[in-house]
């Protein structure tokens, strides 16, 4: 049976390892789905240490773009994370291509991959609770990624928002 979680909160909120938990407590072998595009050796080693985490119980499917390519049917699968996922066809796209284009992209991407029958634990920032920022490719990104955060929660079971390393339950 098809079942949608959405994971949100700041940046160090506790997100990912909440997630993890979740996933083996729904199954012994969980799929981890990583989107991110490494950009630098910073950020290369946050990913050493995300899959250090990470036992052999996992199933780890590294991709970019396009999540629907891959069958998850009936297994549980931890997408981590959709800001990521929604940064790589931001800057696909360019700054010429329209915040509601690249959204469109993105939710029709996320409808493919979740007609699976297939358990879904997203991760996500909520980067919008900040400031306003003073770049407009910052504000173009922030606004298009609070719109797919409210159009994945709007599709999810459950809602969970991490506050400190605690959950908050938002939708059950």
């Amino acid at each position: 049976m098809k079942k949608i979680f959405l994971i949100t909160g700041g940046q160090r909120s506790g997100k990912s390892t909440y997630a993890e938990r979740l996933a083996l407590q729904l199954s012994p072998n969980p799929v981890y789905m990583a989107t991110a595009h490494v950009w630098d050796e910073e950020f290369r080693e946050r990913v050493r240490i995300h899959q250090e985490r990470r036992g052999p119980q996992w199933s780890n499917i590294e991709e970019e773009f396009t999540l629907s390519a891959h069958n998850v049917q009936g297994r549980v699968v931890l997408i981590d994370c959709l800001t990521l996922w929604s940064t790589n066809f931001f800057f696909r796209g360019g700054e010429e291509q329209p915040v509601d284009q690249t959204l469109q992209l993105l939710k029709e991407e996320f409808d493919r991959f979740t007609a699976q029958d297939a358990t879904f634990i997203f991760v996500t920032n909520e980067i919008g609770l900040g400031g306003t920022s003073a770049n407009a490719a910052q504000r173009h990104f922030t606004d298009m990624l609070g719109w797919l955060n409210q159009y994945v929660a709007s599709h999810a079971n459950e809602v969970i928002l991490m506050v400190s390393g605690i959950p908050v339950k938002i939708k059950e």
